[in-house]
Formats: structure tokens, C-alpha cells, sequence
């Protein structure tokens, strides 16, 4: 009809995830548990895909170290199938916005409160550098989640403590401030195969709790990844047959078949009758390899071209930075903050 404008599209919901710099790779448990289900998310979602370049400075790192593994981060993303013209991936540092809305979440948060919180305690006890920073984790993450109005925030089952404080912060700032901020739903994603150690299959495969000869690190040579398989620990019976609490080592060489071949595990158990652990690595190691192949590939030419990497990274920045000056704006003015004169 002349003279009616067309309908505004609605917006997607918005969901926000990061990753910390940590390491030179991601690992396989990494790759299954976290990126996949980010790319699948894509889908349905505005997504908002962060390097946790602050957080990381909670732990004592040389900066050039940081700043490559900054870029590594960044570029796993895109290896692992985020696409940087569908979701945002930046660098949470080059976001000032994130430092400023920290603060505030930080002068809402009772000292009570944030002694309480269970990740301060077990870096601590594991050793960690007791630093304040580690102390204001919670309230920087929940400064993160708050910024771009996230609707949903993929979290495990285990992770559903670091959501709540962000949730209470913004019910908290609301209430006192008046409706401001988003108060996000946790989305729990779907029970993801756990990857366990290759030499400890009792335990999850982990950046920092195991062995080099227990991971496969998504950038390892496939000859390294191959041996590390064939090593893998076992048991002193012949059956392949999946039975976690008897058979840990063969029970993970077939969920990690399972998840990157499609096949189900029964099929699998079926297929091996018969045959002995060295055929079961054998074919593991042919379909690990396969999958992580092309996530090489990809990782290699993000990483020969860092120019290219940090335009894509300063792309997302831009879109990040364009809800984050919004947000900060409405938070500013609901707390007292004088404007800036022009």
C-alpha cells in the first residue's frame, strides 16, 4: 500500500562466548566441546565471538607471547568454521568499553560476594598468582556478557555459577538504576562427547592438567597425532567394546571415532569384533587426522598473512564497538556519570 514503510526485521537474538589466550592450540576436547557448537550457533544467532586478551593478563605471560597466541586464538575461530562476516570475532581489549563497564560491575559487587566465588578459590589452590585482577574475573565476565544486551550465553552444564553472578549484577544494577541492562538466559548446550586424556582417560584432556603425550593439539603434525594415538593407554584385555568405568582408554579412542566419523558406537563395536587395539588406532588416528587436516590448513594461511587476520579481527571490533558505545552511553548516564563536553 503507498505510503506504508516496510516492516523493521526482527533481531536475531544475540548470544556472546570468548577464549582465552592461553595456549599455541586449541586441543581436540577444546575443538569438539567449545567450537563446534559456536559455528552451529551461527545459525540461529547474532553471535559475538571474543578473544579473552584481559583475562589473560590475570596470569603472568611474556607479551609477545600473548600477542601471538592472541592472533593463534582469533584464527582458530575461523579455522574451526566461525565466519567473521556472519559473527563478530574481536579482541576484547581493543573494546575500551569492556574495562569501563568492568569497573562498574565492581562497585556493585560485595567483597562477600566476590570471596564466594568458586574460580577465584581453585586457581588459588592450584596455584595461580593471587593477584586482584584473578579476584575481579567474575565482574569483568559479567561486563562482558552485559554489553552487547546478550540474550543467550552458551554455557556447560558445570559453568552455570559464572552465569548466575551476571545475572544478579544486572537484576541488581536494574533495580537500582532502572531497566538497563539485558539480563541474559544461560543456553546449555547440548551434552557434548568429553575427550579424555590419552594417557589418563580417567581425567578430561586439558590445556594445563595434562601431559603433552595425553593431547592432541588441533595443530600438531599428523604424524604426532598419529603416534600419540598409537601410544594411547588401553588395558590388558583384547575387546574393543565401549564401557567407560571397566575400559576408560577404548571407551575414548571410540567416542572420539564416533563424533568425527558420524558412526555410532554400537556400529563401531560391531566393526572391531574381532580384531585387536592396534586395528581401533590405526582407524582412530586415519579419522583424526582427516578431520583436523583442513583446520591446519586454514590456521596456516590465517597465520601467514596476519595482515588479512587483523583486519578480520578489527572488522568485528568495529560491530562490537558499535553496541558496546550504546551500552556504555545508557549506563553512564543512569549512574551519575557528567557527559563529555563537545
Amino acid at each position: 500500500m503507498a505510503g506504508m514503510s516496510a516492516p523493521t526485521p526482527a533481531r536475531l537474538p544475540r548470544i556472546l562466548s570468548g577464549m582465552q589466550p592461553t595456549s599455541d592450540s586449541l586441543h581436540l576436547g577444546n575443538y569438539i566441546g567449545a567450537l563446534v557448537n559456536w559455528v552451529g550457533l551461527q545459525e540461529g544467532f547474532d553471535a559475538y565471538y571474543f578473544v579473552a586478551d584481559l583475562h589473560a593478563l590475570t596470569v603472568p605471560t611474556e607479551p609477545e607471547v600473548l600477542r601471538h597466541r592472541t592472533r593463534v586464538t582469533a584464527a582458530q575461530f575461523i579455522a574451526g568454521g566461525v565466519d567473521p562476516k556472519r559473527s563478530a570475532v574481536f579482541c576484547q581489549s581493543h573494546v575500551t568499553e569492556h574495562a569501563e563497564l568492568g569497573w562498574v560491575m565492581n562497585c556493585l559487587t560485595g567483597f562477600g560476594e566476590a570471596s564466594r566465588m568458586t574460580q577465584f578459590k581453585d586457581k588459588i589452590a592450584k596455584g595461580q598468582n593471587a593477584n586482584v585482577g584473578l579476584f575481579a574475573y567474575p565482574m569483568l565476565m559479567a561486563a562482558d556478557i552485559l554489553m552487547y544486551d546478550a540474550d543467550r550465553v552458551p554455557v556447560g552444564e558445570d559453568q552455570r555459577q559464572h552465569l548466575e553472578i551476571t545475572r544478579d549484577l544486572a537484576e541488581r544494577f536494574n533495580t537500582r538504576f532502572g531497566e538497563t541492562l539485558v539480563v541474559p538466559e544461560p543456553h546449555i548446550l547440548k551434552e557434548s562427547a568429553k575427550i579424555m586424556d590419552l594417557q589418563d582417560p580417567t581425567s578430561k584432556m586439558s590445556k594445563t592438567g595434562s601431559t603433552d603425550r595425553g593431547v592432541i593439539w588441533m595443530m600438531d603434525e599428523p604424524s604426532k597425532t598419529a603416534k600419540k594415538i598409537r601410544s594411547a593407554v588401553t588395558d590388558t584385555e583384547a575387546e574393543v567394546r565401549y564401557d567407560v568405568d571397566a575400559k576408560p582408554g577404548v571407551s575414548n579412542l571410540l567416542v572420539m571415532h564416533s563424533v568425527l566419523s558420524g558412526t555410532s558406537i554400537p556400529d563401531l563395536e560391531r566393526r572391531f569384533e574381532g580384531h585387536g587395539y592396534g586395528d581401533l588406532k590405526k582407524e582412530v588416528a586415519e579419522v583424526v587426522v582427516e578431520a583436523i587436516t583442513p583446520f591446519r590448513t586454514r590456521m596456516t594461511e590465517l597465520l601467514d598473512d596476519p595482515a588479512e587476520l587483523d583486519r578480520a579481527v578489527a572488522e568485528g571490533a568495529d560491530r562490537a564497538r558499535e553496541v558496546a558505545v550504546a551500552t556504555m552511553a545508557r549506563v553512564r548516564d543512569r549512574v551519575g556519570l557528567l557527559p563529555a563536553a563537545r
